[in-house]
């Protein structure tokens, strides 16, 4: 018996360099085209992810004023978030606080707060407003998050 066999090459397994630069083409083609996209839907839901801070920040501060004869905590932000932070009342009382913690935008920036309000001359609640997506204070202007002169949410 003749076991000299003639034995057929085994086909390989793997893939072309031309194959592997094809599928790395279509691979980049649908990451450009949703790339664009899902980048413009970040930045919409920051702003709404502020937008609704700066209401959370107004309804703590709204609180703090119906337990304090309807007056509005006065200040700038340093001042008036260690006020609604904290644990004990002006009286010396334990109570809870009226934030958890400090109150930033989308874009970790604490938000700024006035009171008397001097950014909207018709306002009787408190300036409340973040830096924006630019992360640059413009006192409410540029593309600063306002809860003054716009639609709320």
């Amino acid at each position: 018996m003749n076991n000299s066999r003639k034995q057929r090459p085994t086909p390989r397994g793997g893939f072309t360099l031309l194959e592997l630069l094809i599928v790395l083409g279509i691979i980049l083609a649908i990451a450009a085209m949703v790339v664009p996209n899902l980048l413009g839907r970040q930045q919409e839901a920051n702003i709404k992810q502020t937008k609704i801070n700066i209401a959370n920040f107004e309804q703590a501060v709204k609180q703090y004023a119906a337990s304090h004869n309807a007056e509005f905590p006065q200040g700038g932000q340093t001042e008036v978030v260690q006020m609604l932070m904290s644990s004990q009342s002006a009286e010396g009382q334990m109570i809870q606080p009226y934030l958890e913690a400090i109150p930033k935008d989308a874009w970790g920036v604490p938000l700024f707060y006035e009171f008397p309000n001097t950014k909207d001359p018709n306002a009787v609640k408190p300036a409340i407003w973040s830096s924006g997506p630019d992360k640059q204070n413009q006192d409410g202007g540029g593309d600063d998050i306002t809860n003054w002169g716009q639609a709320n949410l």
